[in-house]
């Protein structure tokens, strides 16, 4: 099956993969794909599996990465998800060799991920299992993930804001998100909003539009995060029965 990279003269046509049947999230699909369009010039690349299913990776490199990571010529895996009938196939390793063809003159790969497998992030066995190893880490489970090529090169690091577990905001829901995936709209501007009013509880939510703001965040994450009283409580979207049982 052949990878395909999108591009501004394909992006309309193919789909991202992610939210293919989820109507409700059209709005926030439409802008994945606006945001797509804007990073690509920045060198943002999206590979994805020639079929009908969640098969894609996709990597910037570090200077135009909007995570708070402090590096050089490093390549940052952003997303990457094999699911369902595309898992157990060589799949993942075939698009993590996309990845590192184009970072054959950068000092190795980056991603962000954790202690074990969480929603929205880069499988850490996986890594592991493809030579990754840890080289940094931040509260409460973050860990930064390195396949190095230069041996010889300075080691990336989280930023030390990015390393308090918590955000400065301790009153009722803070919430963070990007358009970098297309269901964080809805689940937070809607669904988490939503939860808010029925709970009657104070709710916060920042938007992150820019690099600059990605480099603010107070955890090494900028797809979706939800805080409770400044306590990190979730960085999936469907977040009721995450608050439910904190508060």
């Amino acid at each position: 099956m052949e990878i395909i990279k999108l591009a501004d003269k394909n992006i309309q046509d193919e789909h991202i993969c992610c939210a293919i049947s989820d109507k409700k999230c059209s709005i926030g699909y439409q802008k994945k794909k606006d945001w797509l369009k804007t990073e690509f010039k920045n060198g943002y690349t999206f590979r994805k599996l020639e079929v009908r299913g969640k098969v894609f990776i996709e990597y910037v490199p570090i200077e135009s990465s909007w995570l708070p990571i402090e590096a050089k010529n490093f390549m940052v895996i952003n997303c990457f998800w094999v699911s369902g009938q595309f898992k157990g196939q060589g799949n993942g390793k075939k698009l993590l060799q996309e990845c590192m063809t184009d970072a054959k003159n950068m000092d190795g790969i980056i991603a962000i991920s954790s202690d074990i497998k969480r929603p929205f992030m880069t499988d850490p066995k996986f890594l592991k299992y493809q030579g990754f190893e840890i080289i940094d880490e931040a509260p409460p489970y973050f860990k930064l993930w390195e396949l190095r090529t230069n041996k010889t090169a300075s080691y990336p690091k989280i930023l030390e804001t990015a390393k308090f577990g918590t955000c400065p905001d301790k009153n009722g829901i803070t919430a963070y998100y990007s358009n970098t995936c297309p269901f964080t709209d809805y689940y937070t501007n809607q669904l988490l909003r939503e939860y808010a009013e029925k709970k009657n509880i104070p709710l916060t939510i920042n938007h992150i539009k820019s690099k600059s703001d990605g480099q603010k965040m107070p955890i090494p994450w900028i797809i979706n995060s939800v805080f409770y009283k400044g306590e990190l409580v979730t960085l999936e979207m469907k977040v009721e029965r995450h608050l439910d049982k904190l508060i």
